[in-house]
């Protein structure tokens, strides 16, 4: 049952889907100082009030789990599939592509990444998915940009970011891809904007974030992109409950409604208009939170938890259902799983 702040959420069946920042694993450089202030344990969030019961009832449900176990992957939808890419956990984790049908229950195995990478950033555009920046060899943040086209099921090495980063967000407004934020070279925060037109196969750089940071989860609803919680320098002890708006017609970043649990590690898919923020870590243990943005009153709603908590992990939306996928059970990457649960919106 859902939860609403102020207004009732009414649930609707068009759905995009956004990718959002995951989390780290073992290896991470030792953390430092940042100059935002953090959230330094996993304090209990303010409650969020009761509203009335709405008509449809979302709930969760186990499906057909990954062929591959896997943390700190992308994940994204393309013609009513949902494809899960790159990550960590055994060898082959970080080449990797593992694609949901649906309509059968059932997995296939598409043409693995050009490089390993985990913590990348993935999204579907004109019929193509665009996998962006990540961490290889460890953590090195790369700028690598690939095209993957499903008639051919072949990969196309295209323009690479300006910047070179992972655990970063990206989302699609007007046919290009902005990509925001994460870690880059020497293990520094970048609120780096950084927009990319496939038509023309070139970058342009926008105003950056007001919080650099990484983690976070990004989505675009309508116009407008959010950047929603995250840490500070590969940190779970630093997360955030930061939330920003970006305005591509102005370029210029706002800030709205914090998220209601601070946390980084996060996956997010869009429904009806709303961001659905899932899971998370922190020096506490993993979240199972699910919490609702609705930009339109910047008011934040508390939806049914993860059935399994988890950082790491994926977020796709076909038609009205969530499937949120893989994913560490544990803080940092020794844990990997293989879940494919899914929230049923109707």
């Amino acid at each position: 049952m859902l939860v609403a702040v102020g207004k009732r959420l009414c649930l609707a069946s068009a759905l995009t889907v956004a990718w959002v920042a995951l989390a780290c694993g073992d290896g991470e450089p030792p953390p430092a100082a940042a100059p935002v202030s953090p959230t330094e344990t996993r304090p209990a969030p303010a409650p969020i009030p009761a509203a009335p019961t709405p008509t449809s009832v979302p709930t969760w449900r186990a499906l057909a789990p990954l062929p591959t176990p896997r943390s700190e992957v992308a994940a994204v939808a393309l013609e009513g599939r949902v494809y899960v890419i790159g990550g960590l956990g055994s060898a082959e984790a970080g080449r990797r592509v593992e694609v949901y049908d649906p309509a059968s229950g059932s997995w296939s195995v598409a043409a693995p990444l050009p490089e390993p990478l985990h913590h990348p950033a993935a999204v579907a555009l004109g019929g193509k998915i665009y996998v962006i920046g990540g961490f290889r060899d460890g953590f090195s943040p790369v700028a690598s940009v690939y095209e993957y086209d499903p008639r051919s099921n072949s990969w196309t090495r295209r323009t690479p970011m300006p910047t070179p980063r992972g655990a970063l967000g990206a989302a699609v407004i007007g046919g290009r891809i902005y990509a925001v934020g994460g870690v880059t070279v020497g293990g520094a925060n970048t609120g780096a904007t950084e927009v990319y037109d496939p038509a023309s196969d070139r970058w342009e750089r926008r105003a950056p974030m007001q919080v650099p940071r990484d983690h976070m989860a990004v989505a675009a609803v309508g116009d407008r992109l959010y950047a929603i919680g995250g840490r500070l320098r590969l940190d779970f002890r630093q997360n955030l409950d930061v939330n920003e708006e970006y305005d591509p017609a102005t370029d210029t970043w706002r800030r709205r409604a914090p998220l209601p649990t601070a946390r980084s590690g996060v996956a997010a898919a869009v429904a009806g208009g709303r961001i659905y923020v899932f899971g998370g870590e922190g020096a506490a243990g993993t979240f199972a939170e699910n919490e609702i943005y609705d930009p339109a009153t910047d008011t934040w709603t508390a939806g049914p938890p993860l059935p399994t908590a988890r950082h790491g992990l994926g977020a796709a939306a076909v038609g009205d259902t969530i499937y949120v996928l893989a994913g560490g059970l544990t803080p940092g990457g020794g844990t990997p799983s293989a879940l494919n649960e899914a929230l049923f919106l109707r």
